[in-house]
């Protein structure tokens, strides 16, 4: 963002399918190929972020191995992202205690998570991420992104505004009247028309078209 300075160490699979089929590699081959671009990446600013991509359908202990080398080098982000939309929250949750047990380091560091919505779990799964441990969410306003999108930004931001004290006082600095705003200016600025019905930022979204609804509000 403006005003902020990080290098984001492009993706490097940590997941098999990706490792074999994609990269078309070996697991000694990421552990080495991890390491030039974060030493490397560390020499321009201080924040450096590291992301195994496919880190939800990634062996833990190859991926633990991973950012353990990702954080000897100088990563000082750690993102671990559910690359294909695949995981529910429960397993996303589940995921970060055992990196969180396996990598001590990782208290030393910004955990992230990056979700994407092909199952409609992007918020959910970035929820229970932050609720793991993870302080940094990677999203987009409008949930836009490839396939599906991203985790929609102006969702998460008001979970933890309305849900604040059931969910032990998390935030964010993020201004919510400039939501709205916000939300019209990039799908003007992509193309990317709003569904009524969207979250938080729908036209329809405090509109009540049920009669019980009405008199409710109304009253």
């Amino acid at each position: 963002k403006a005003g902020f300075h990080r290098i984001g160490v492009a993706f490097l699979a940590t997941s098999d399918l990706h490792i074999k089929y994609n990269l078309q590699t070996t697991r000694e081959d990421v552990k080495g190929q991890v390491k030039a671009p974060v030493a490397h990446a560390k020499s321009y600013p201080d924040d450096v972020e590291y992301s195994p991509e496919d880190g939800s359908r990634s062996d833990i202990d190859f991926m633990a191995e991973v950012i353990q080398i990702a954080i000897d080098e100088g990563a000082t982000t750690i993102n671990v992202p559910d690359t294909t939309g695949y995981a529910i929250p429960e397993e996303y949750a589940a995921m970060f205690a055992a990196l969180y047990e396996r990598v001590p380091d990782l208290r030393k560091v910004t955990v992230s998570v990056h979700c994407h919505d092909d199952l409609g779990l992007a918020v959910a799964n970035s929820f229970a991420g932050v609720q793991a441990g993870a302080r940094q969410v990677e999203g987009a306003i409008n949930g836009i992104g490839e396939r599906a999108g991203n985790t929609s930004l102006e969702e998460f931001i008001m979970l933890l505004r309305t849900r604040n004290e059931a969910i032990g006082g998390l935030w964010t600095g993020a201004n919510t009247k400039e939501i709205a705003r916000t939300s019209r200016l990039v799908s003007r600025m992509t193309g990317y028309a709003v569904q009524p019905n969207k979250a938080i930022v729908g036209r329809n979204a405090f509109a009540h078209e049920a009669g019980i609804h009405q008199d409710g509000v109304l009253k």
